[in-house]
């Protein structure tokens, strides 16, 4: 390391922290000698100390002198940040001026995409404008240092005039000045004092001439800024330059960028296996695996547990786990001596503007993995244009990961410490008053959003509220899940019942077009235990009905739903809901036919259609009319179906129908699909194939991916019958897709599997 010549204010420092000891050992009232013995510093170190003579005691030194003097925690941060300070000086002006490159750590494990990177940037030529210079970036604890020395070292013998390394300390309070780090080059580069120029602009002149002249690979650390760097790097010719930093620093031009992210699973572990390898016992791979998943990838979080296990040899790595598993804990628990995971994230959180703070630790309040700017200045209370500044400046620091789509996330363990931060900085009284807003605030904008395709509902009462379409309540509905699912979930913890069945009614229409998802079975739960807690029996009912849908479709659980339809009948009739007493009688009419039971689900059915048109609800009518044909259709009465779903669509067709448009843009592509399937029962295979194309298109177009992943496999079928086979090979793919994605591996493997082996086709083509 290279030596700073900022010397002013280092006697000032050294007796600051010999004045501390000093002043703390007459307060404990203990003698030089009495000092040594309790803390096993031997009595002439500690006299070195009180005179000043010793510039920078280690860390483990200074902390079992703090525990022998029983210091509080603030004064024991002074003593221990004095000691730092004074290693950091007497490193600075040490005599060497070699800038010496850090030894490699023997188990680096990992990495070899970017160390490739690394390599072609090396030897790759010289790019217009780049200068060979390589930004490594990344936020706090992703080994950027690690990488760029094993990189550095691996790349030795490439660079015959030497390879220097400058800790340009960029996100300590004193950043080393450029002009200070150009010095030290120089030195290390050979330049003697007397040639060494005054001005600071011919020394850069100079510096860059001999990089110019010479190959010389220079590794500038922890970067602070542009400003800071850009004097530092290479002008062209063969030298190049690995610099690391924490900010993105995006006005540095001419640099290739390097941006490191969370190790792998599979690497997490083989880094952490090898870290513990010389331990007699490093446990099982499970256990391995799951403190690597608990470390979130990060190496440094990897090395601290590593180290702990090491240091512990009667430690298991399952008792470890147990105890990271703990959230509340798990922070306290990535310390290893003077490696700390949360004082990695606070360095970087002390570079933040005090606004951005309190974003930052107001973030911790998203219930879900992932938010918007919108989201942000909700949870933050701050105009939007303020957050999308704040939101900027924490990308940039790493303490946050964005994407394309304007989404962010926090890395696990950086949540944990904006979670330690937000309950250290923000009383409790105003933790809970922001929770109360984001909870407000998501399960309005999520009901509003569901209203959007309700028949009745037409458009939301207060526009600007929330989204200002179906296409955008549909989005926000979907990226959003897990925001307005934790809030439903924290709403409903809290006893607010009438936010959470709304939120739940609003979702019955929403949820035909999102069917396949997990999720219904406990937004409807909630609904349920809502309305019973509210001793409203027909919206309770209305809710069970739906959990018998979900029964019906996610689940494929008919016994189940006919047991839900028997409660929503019940309640239903005691509280005079015919509305809800049709709805329980067209579930069970699913039920019924799923279990094979067709004369009486054909009765339920046709009973619910009477009920419903009689009510004129003609979207749910229309919705019987379908179900009707569907009975017909499997009790092998497939001419009588097909009328059934030719009249459903006739009265999807008529504007004087009285059904909402949404929904019968909504039942279309299905009933379509439904007569495709009867054509081609009845051997009319081209008119089949040609309604079973259109009604794909329209799923396609309405994102109905489990409709339409059976209509493709019909589909498949009838091109393959009629000897279109790539038609059919490619229509049993897509199928095969979209059943995973719905998550039915069974259907998926199957349409894959056909794909494959379609007649015609060669078996694995």
């Amino acid at each position: 390391m290279c030596p700073d010549p900022r010397g002013h204010g280092e006697e000032q420092a050294i007796a600051g922290f010999a004045e501390l000891l000093r002043g703390h050992r007459h307060a404990a009232r203990l003698t030089l000698e009495q000092l040594a013995e309790a803390s096993g510093v031997s009595a002439r170190t500690l006299s070195d100390m009180e005179r000043g003579r010793s510039k920078g005691p280690q860390h483990r030194t200074v902390t079992a002198l703090a525990d022998a003097l029983a210091l509080g925690e603030a004064d024991r941060e002074q003593l221990i940040g004095q000691a730092r300070d004074g290693r950091l000086r007497d490193h600075w002006t040490r005599p060497t001026g070699l800038c010496e490159l850090p030894r490699s750590v023997d188990d680096f494990t990992g990495r070899a995409a970017e160390m490739a990177w690394t390599d072609d940037l090396v030897h790759g030529g010289d790019t217009p404008g780049a200068a060979g210079v390589a930004l490594i970036t990344g936020a706090a604890g992703l080994g950027k240092t690690t990488f760029a020395v094993r990189a550095a070292h691996v790349l030795r013998p490439d660079f015959p005039g030497g390879v220097f390394f400058v800790d340009l300390f960029g996100m300590s309070p004193r950043p080393l000045a450029a002009d200070d780090a150009v010095t030290q080059l120089l030195r290390a580069l050979g330049t003697a004092e007397r040639h060494m120029p005054a001005d600071p602009l011919e020394r850069a002149s100079l510096y860059r001439s001999l990089l110019r002249e010479r190959r010389v690979l220079v590794v500038l650390d922890n970067a602070g800024s542009e400003e800071q760097l850009r004097p530092l790097l290479p002008g062209g010719g063969p030298s190049r330059a690995l610099a690391t930093s924490r900010r993105l620093l995006a006005g540095l031009e001419g640099v290739h960028r390097l941006s490191l992210g969370p190790l792998p699973a599979a690497e997490a572990a083989g880094l952490l296996a090898g870290i513990v390898a010389g331990r007699g016992s490093p446990g099982a791979g499970t256990e391995i695996s799951e403190l690597a998943r608990l470390c979130g990838g990060l190496p440094l979080a990897l090395r601290i547990v590593g180290n702990r296990l090491i240091s512990r040899p009667g430690w298991s790595a399952a008792e470890l786990a147990a105890r990271l598993a703990d959230e509340e804990r798990r922070l306290d628990q990535l310390r290893a001596g003077d490696l700390k995971i949360a004082k990695a994230f606070g360095m970087s959180y002390e570079q933040l503007a005090e606004s951005a703070r309190r974003v930052f630790r107001r973030l911790a309040l998203v219930p879900g993995r992932d938010f918007d700017a919108t989201l942000a200045s909700v949870v933050a209370r701050t105009p939007v244009e303020d957050a999308w500044d704040a939101l900027d400046e924490l990308v940039d620091l790493g303490l946050l990961q964005d994407s394309t789509s304007g989404r962010y996330r926090f890395h696990d363990l950086v949540r944990l410490f904006a979670r330690d931060r937000l309950h250290a900085e923000e009383p409790a009284a105003e933790r809970d008053a922001l929770t109360e807003t984001t909870t407000s605030w998501l399960l309005r904008t999520a009901t509003t959003a569901g209203r959007w395709f309700e028949p009745a509902y037409g458009r939301p009462d207060r526009p600007g509220a929330g989204p200002s379409s179906p296409e955008e309540a549909d989005h926000w509905l979907r990226v959003n899940l897990d925001n307005w699912l934790g809030a439903l979930r924290a709403a409903a913890s809290g006893g607010r019942h009438s936010a959470v069945l709304d939120c739940a009614e609003s979702m019955d229409w929403f949820s035909d077009r999102w069917m396949h998802a997990s999720h219904w079975h406990e937004v409807f739960t909630l609904g349920a235990g809502a309305a019973a807690a509210l001793g409203d029996a027909a919206r309770q009912a209305a809710q069970l009905n739906l959990l018998a849908w979900v029964h019906l479709v996610p689940r494929d659980d008919p016994e189940t739903a006919l047991r839900y339809t028997a409660q929503a009948m019940d309640l239903a009739t005691r509280g005079g809901a015919t509305a809800q007493i049709a709805s329980a009688h067209h579930a069970a009419g699913g039920a019924l036919r799923k279990l094979g039971r067709l004369d009486e689900a054909t009765a339920s059915e046709a009973r619910a259609a009477e009920m419903f048109k009689a009510g004129g609800d003609i979207d749910s009518y229309g919705q019987c009319l379908g179900a009707l044909g569907t009975c017909l259709r499997d009790a092998g009465h497939h001419a009588e179906a097909l009328e059934q779903y030719l009249g459903l669509l006739a009265l999807l067709d008529d504007d004087r129908s009285g059904m909402t448009p949404g929904v019968a843009a909504f039942t279309r592509p299905i009933a379509l699909a439904r007569v495709g399937e009867c054509l081609g029962l009845l051997g009319r295979g081209t008119e089949a194939i040609t309604k079973l194309t259109e009604a794909v298109t329209l799923m396609e177009q309405a994102r109905l991916p489990a409709p339409q992943a059976r209509s493709l496999e019909t589909l498949a079928a009838l091109l393959a019958a009629e000897g279109r086979t790539g038609e059919s090979r490619h229509a049993y793919a897509r199928a095969a897709e979209l059943y995973k994605t719905v998550g039915d591996p069974d259907a998926s493997s199957r349409c894959r599997a056909l794909s494959a082996t379609t007649p015609g086709t060669p078996a694995g083509g």
